[in-house]
């Protein structure tokens, strides 16, 4: 729950990254998200300083233009935040919750097996453990949270209990106000 109550007091540094360290961002959120290739240059653009900001609980944030694009903990993935992920809804896979579970999920809460595997979720079977997934829910058009995968899509479903995905940012929370 990295950004229930985060706000510019949580940001420990901010810098402009060198250009080797900015190549070595581009190319793993490329290698991450094949489909924002098209759109690279125009989200990350060779001349444009990329801003990366470490904030409490090793979590850091990728800005161009002062808008943040990505975050990552520690040397994790890089995960779109949702701003940019509904205007390029497609990049992720999706994981979906039932209706039952979407307050939850908007309140903060980590995503059970049981609203993904229940009627009116929906799972990605090739989704492996600790893999960035969008979180849509039953109903509704764009994501409502990026969450990170506790384990396979295939295990969701056998096992059916306890968290499924850690919920890692939701709308209207400290990320999404910034």
């Amino acid at each position: 729950l990295f950004f229930c109550r985060f706000s510019s007091e949580d940001v420990s540094s901010q810098n402009q990254v060198k250009a080797s360290v900015q190549r070595k961002i581009r190319q793993s959120i490329a290698e991450e998200y094949p489909g924002l290739e098209p759109v690279l240059d125009d989200l990350l653009p060779k001349k444009a300083p990329l801003i990366v900001v470490k904030c409490q609980n090793h979590l850091n944030l990728v800005l161009v233009n002062s808008v943040p694009l990505f975050f990552n903990i520690r040397d994790g993935p890089y995960m779109p935040t949702l701003r940019l992920l509904h205007q390029y809804p497609n990049i992720m896979k999706k994981f979906q919750v039932d209706r039952g579970a979407i307050k939850f999920v908007l309140a903060g809460a980590n995503i059970m097996c049981p609203g993904l595997t229940s009627p009116g979720g929906a799972l990605d079977d090739e989704v492996e453990a600790e893999t960035p997934v969008a979180i849509m829910a039953e109903g509704k058009q764009h994501a409502l949270a990026i969450g990170f995968t506790k384990m396979s899509a295939k295990d969701i479903k056998a096992i059916n209990k306890g968290i499924g995905v850690d919920n890692m940012h939701y709308l209207n929370d400290g990320l999404w106000k910034v």
